[in-house]
């Protein structure tokens, strides 16, 4: 019986996103990855800047007996656009359809019903939380830092 259902679920994440059609064309990165400049679009599963934790994790017994336990976790993400002008407006817009994107990847659909369980790694997996952040470095850069909280047992 598995400790923890983390490393399975963020497996399922990353294989939902990287074939969700919202998200072609966009670099899908396991973990924290150096700058690239020259990346337009990237979502990172794992990491957010100046994030401390990859994913957080609490377990607790689900009932008398202790034959289960219940897991709660936050799955730190970010989702970046990036362009070699001045127009924030564009990159921030982008950074909201990546977002958008990846809320819809994570909703049940008839070619995707296992979505929202991460194909079955947890019992769900929902966005819960987003931070923008701006900032202009050879163009400018616009990120939304957020969290995928799941509940699962284990």
């Amino acid at each position: 019986m598995p400790t923890s259902r983390v490393p399975a679920a963020v497996a399922a994440f990353l294989q939902i996103l990287r074939t969700a059609p919202g998200l072609s064309g966009v670099r899908v990165v396991d973990g924290p990855e150096p700058t690239n400049a020259t990346e337009r679009d990237m979502i990172l599963v794992g990491w957010q800047p100046g994030g401390e934790a990859a994913v957080a994790i609490a377990q607790d017994f689900n009932a008398a007996g202790a034959r289960t336990r219940d897991e709660e976790f936050q799955i730190a993400c970010y989702a970046e656009s990036r362009r070699g002008d001045k127009d924030m407006a564009v990159v921030r817009n982008r950074a909201f359809e990546l977002l958008g994107a990846v809320e819809e990847a994570l909703r049940a659909t008839d070619a995707q019903p296992a979505a929202p369980t991460l194909n079955g790694t947890v019992l769900w997996a929902h966005l819960t939380a987003g931070n923008l952040q701006q900032a202009q470095s050879d163009g400018v850069i616009a990120g939304l830092a957020f969290t995928v909280s799941c509940q699962a047992r284990i």
